[in-house]
């Protein structure tokens, strides 16, 4: 990375580059790191980075990329072009080819030297993309340590930033050194990058150095190098007062040494500039509206000089320390000088260099055959040429969305729409009219997530269509859309507007299989509400439809409709059997991840969990290779979770959770995995922290949960979770015992809950509470379901808590052994069974089943559950309230295996790579053994595992 900076020594971060130092030294030996460097402008973040990767440059591989300053719109995947070229050019496109596999077509997204012909869309994936990115990387990283930059974060795109999240995960071993640069000062609360920042260091991902200023001392030093002199007490409290400890100004100051000191910061960044010839000033002037550096071919053509007096100029500019040249290219010194000149320059000037900037671009792509229209579109606005604008902005957009980018193609979509009004030829000019623009922004914005604004350009749209001139399939169309949209967000009035879109179909459009669609989805928000009948008879026509346009799809979207509403019936056999059709017909994706979501959603709600988790985790992998994993993969993720935390898998469930399944996907899914997280801290005794999270989601699933009954059913839960997690078992029952007052339709979300209450009567009981008429209440409601779904081993389970006997609760347990109950019960029936036996005076056998009954509780790592049984044991004194003797271990399997290695010294990171699990999930375990150990650091757990017959005191442990 060299350059021609500032010959001074760098002083002042002798600290900061110990700790890159240390940083390294650990990649070194495998274990890969993340470094955010961040800091006002002009702390020297980048000249941190210089003196660092200097020292390193003959053992590992540096590669650099830039995030550029674009304004809003941003070129996609910024910096990561650069990085991964400059990789490539180290290991060769052969060995990159072959470290990829069928990846390389991916690649060739971003780099079309390594495809013979440019890449098909169709035939990639997001996914393919982010994994072919990590190969290179990871097989970089076999010949040398490798370190890629990435600088001014700050105007990273979205899509950079979620393939930096997807990196920070997935390279989890290797010689890898990620650092990254930003200006603290221009990163927004709430934007994209400080969502990313935020997120990567709240799971340990990513460490973070923040730049202070210089001292005195560090300032002094700095001056007195640049200027060669001793600075009098005078100009050297004139310096501080203007400089502030901030090394780019007073390296500014000190280049002003022999003249006057400028008033303004706006005259100092320009102080060097005004000191320049006439032809090194228009040098300057043209480079400061690059974006990006500049080559000399390009220079050259702008600047329009003779060539001798062009590499003068160039000579007294980089002599100056304006422009520095780095790997053959020209760049400012730091942005802010660039920042200055530009906006220095008259609005004429400023639009006459933009629009020699964007010809010369576009003559380079006429000759080429490639251009970056991301860049057009910013020269171009600023030329004030709006007609080329939009052009650009439109091409953009269609790029970024080709590319997966739908962030950085919404922004340029939205600059299309600014820009609209000031063609008068803006559709002939765009290639697509108004109307079809937002139809495919919407698009666009709900799958970048935004499904907040995905709604409004469906409102834009819909208010400006005609009814009398529009295309009436598009009208229909944009009717759908924003159904869906409202469907994303939880909101209400999407049956309306799909009969509204039906209606217009069914008069103005012949096409049997939109018509089929479109009865599907009314099918589906039906079955949604709990209007079974409805959905099926909505169904039936819906095949009818797709059986005329022999649309397969649509046959196989009318049969899963079918089976879910008839399951929901009680007619199980029959819904499943649809679901088979439906998965037999299913050819597009739309039909297969539908059949995917919903037939592991029933399996689920049937307690068939290892069958639920297996077709869950299959729709996972597809949709990823569908490239919906934001989407359709959401909801896979939370049906593959919900029957792992039942089968009692709570490691498996957090290091899911810990994920980025719903990062910047929309808020139907967010709401779906949320209920998930509360329940997980609610199982972990985390009761606060689950009420907190309640609190915030509920009025959301208040709202949607008028519409989707499930999400209705999903607010009980949480409620019956927190309770129970802070120990208010009757506010648990009652909650339960209202949602059966409800006299909408009762699916079957209503079966585990009511199987909750049978175990939440029979812990209350114990404590001498009157539950009669609740356990009638209960049965009752049990009972009422349809004949399938009464006798099976949940009925077993729920009659025997309700009515304990012997005989009754033997059977029970051997029904909650397996793996279609969940896992919880397994405590609860021993726990009521040792409560009999103790009654019965047998207090030898209550004392083995409650032993059994704490292992499996400890096992499960279930806060409430070892919370009862030792309660109980203490009451019934079949041990010592604070003893051992039952043989229970405060830690759980997966938490002793974490103090092992805590002992050996080993940081969250290393656990994780050791035990193949997220950094997240070993803060959680780590956090847990500190707390039952009843210590407070790592040092003293270390010490208790070496030694357990000391306490954290030092003192002797009491044993019981």
């Amino acid at each position: 990375m060299p350059s021609s900076a500032p010959s001074a020594a760098m002083v002042g971060r002798a600290a900061e580059l110990a700790e890159m130092r240390r940083l390294f030294q650990g990649v070194r030996e495998g274990v890969p790191a993340a470094l955010l460097v961040e800091g006002e402008a002009g702390i020297g973040k980048s000249r941190l980075l210089r003196e660092f990767t200097a020292e390193i440059e003959h053992t590992a591989d540096v590669h650099v990329g830039w995030c550029l300053d674009l304004g809003a719109s941003r070129t996609p995947y910024g910096p990561l072009t650069g990085i991964l070229r400059s990789i490539v050019t180290r290991m060769g496109v052969e060995r990159v080819r072959e470290s990829v596999g069928v990846g390389a077509e991916a690649l060739g997204m971003l780099l079309p030297e390594l495809v013979d012909a440019p890449t098909d869309r169709e035939r990639t994936s997001p996914e393919r993309l982010r994994d072919a990115i990590a190969s290179v990387i990871e097989a970089a990283a076999e010949r040398a340590p490798q370190v890629l930059v990435v600088e001014d974060l700050h105007w990273a795109d979205e899509s950079t930033l979620a393939i930096l999240s997807f990196l920070l995960r997935a390279l989890d071993r290797g010689r890898i050194l990620l650092l990254l640069t930003s200006r603290s000062d221009d990163v927004r609360r709430g934007d994209a990058v400080s969502r990313f920042i935020g997120e990567a260091t709240r799971a340990r991902l990513l460490e973070r150095l923040t730049l202070a200023r210089l001292d005195e001392a560090a300032v002094r030093e700095l001056a007195e190098q640049i200027t060669g002199r001793p600075l009098s007490g005078a100009a050297f409290d004139r310096m501080q007062e203007r400089a502030e400890g901030v090394p780019f100004f007073v390296e500014e100051i000190a280049g002003c040494a022999n003249g006057s000191l400028p008033e303004g910061l706006r005259d100092l960044l320009l102080a060097r500039f005004d000191r320049l010839g006439d032809d090194a000033q228009h040098v300057v002037k043209v480079a400061s509206g690059a974006e990006r550096p500049l080559s000399h071919p390009l220079i050259t053509r702008l600047v329009d000089l003779p060539e001798q007096q062009l590499d003068e100029a160039i000579r007294e500019a980089t002599r100056s320390g304006i422009l520095i040249v780095v790997d053959d290219e020209y760049r400012f010194r730091h942005a802010l000088l660039r920042e200055a000149v530009h906006d220095d320059l008259l609005p004429g000037e400023r639009a006459r260099l933009h629009r020699a900037y964007a010809e010369t671009l576009e003559a380079q792509s006429a000759s080429s055959g490639t251009g970056d229209a991301a860049a057009l579109a910013y020269h171009w606005q600023l030329a004030q040429d709006d007609r080329k604008a939009l052009i650009a902005a439109a091409d953009a957009m269609r790029h970024a969305k080709a590319q997966y980018a739908f962030a950085t193609a919404a922004r340029f979509g939205e600059l299309a729409l600014e820009l609209w009004p000031l063609v008068p030829d803006a559709a002939e000019a765009a290639r697509v009219e108004r109307l079809d623009l937002l139809l495919v922004l919407g698009s666009i914005l709900r799958n970048a997530g935004d499904g907040e604004r995905a709604l409004a350009v469906a409102n834009l749209a819909l208010a400006e269509v005609d009814p009398e001139a529009v295309d009436p399939r598009l009208h229909a169309r944009l009717l759908r859309n924003k159904a869906l949209y409202l469907v994303n967000l939880g909101r209400l009035g999407v049956i309306p507007l799909l009969q509204q879109a039906l209606s217009i179909a069914e008069e103005h459009v012949d096409d049997e299989a939109f018509r089929a669609e479109l009865l599907n989805r009314l099918a589906s928000r039906r079955m949604i509400a709990g209007d079974r009948e409805e959905a099926i008879l909505l169904a039936d026509e819906a095949e009818r439809r797709a059986a005329v346009a022999g649309s397969t799809d649509q046959l196989s979207i009318a049969a899963n409709m079918r089976g879910g509403s008839l399951a929901h019936l009680g007619e199980v056999e029959a819904g499943i059997r649809e679901y088979e059709r439906a998965r037999q017909l299913a050819t597009g994706s739309d039909a297969e991840m539908r059949y995917r979501v919903n037939y592991s959603d029933l399996l689920m709600l049937l307690g068939r969990y290892r069958e639920a988790v297996e077709v869950a985790e299959e729709g996972l992998r597809r949709a990823r290779e569908l490239r919906v994993e934001r989407t359709s993969g959401s909801i896979m993720a939370q049906n593959m979770v919900l029957p792992l935390l039942e089968l009692g898998e709570i490691d498996r469930v957090e290091d899911m959770l810990s994920r980025d399944f719903v990062q910047g996907t929309l808020r139907v899914f967010r709401m779906y995995m949320s209920m998930t997280r509360v329940r997980a801290l609610a199982w972990r005794g985390r009761s606060v922290e689950a009420a907190e999270m309640l609190q915030e989601w509920l009025p959301a699933f208040e709202e949607t949960g008028i519409s989707e009954r499930q999400i209705w059913y999903d607010r009980v839960m949480m409620t019956v979770a927190v309770a129970e997690s802070a120990g208010d078992l009757r506010g648990a029952l009652d909650t339960i015992l209202e949602m059966l007052r409800d006299e909408r339709p009762a699916l079957l979300h209503q079966r585990r809950l009511l199987l909750e209450g049978a175990a939440i009567i029979s812990e209350l009981r114990a404590e001498g509470a009157d539950v009669a008429g609740a356990a009638d209440t209960i049965r009752s409601a049990w009972l009422a379901q349809p004949a399938q779904l009464r006798d099976d081993a949940w009925s077993t389970i729920l009659d025997a808590l309700l009515d304990p006997h012997p005989d009754a609760l033997g059977a029970a347990l051997l029904c909650a052994d397996g793996d279609d109950v969940p896992v919880t019960f397994r405590v609860v029936l021993r726990l009521e069974q040792a409560r009999m036996r103790v009654h019965e005076g047998d207090r030898a056998s209550a004392s083995t089943v409650l032993a059994e009954a704490a292992e499996i509780a400890e096992a499960l790592g279930h806060a409430q559950l070892r919370a009862a049984v030792e309660r109980f044991a203490s009451d019934a004194g079949l041990r010592p309230a604070a003893g051992s003797s039952a043989g229970i271990d405060p830690l759980t399997a997966r938490e002793k295996q974490v103090l092992e290695l805590i002992a050996e010294g080993l940081s969250n990171r290393q656990i994780g790579e050791r035990l193949f699990i997220s950094v997240k999930t070993v803060s959680v375990h780590v956090s847990a053994v500190l707390r039952k150990l009843g210590v407070s650091t790592r040092t003293e757990a270390a010490l208790l595992q070496k030694n357990p017959t000391h306490s954290a005191s030092g003192q002797p442990a009491v044993v019981a």
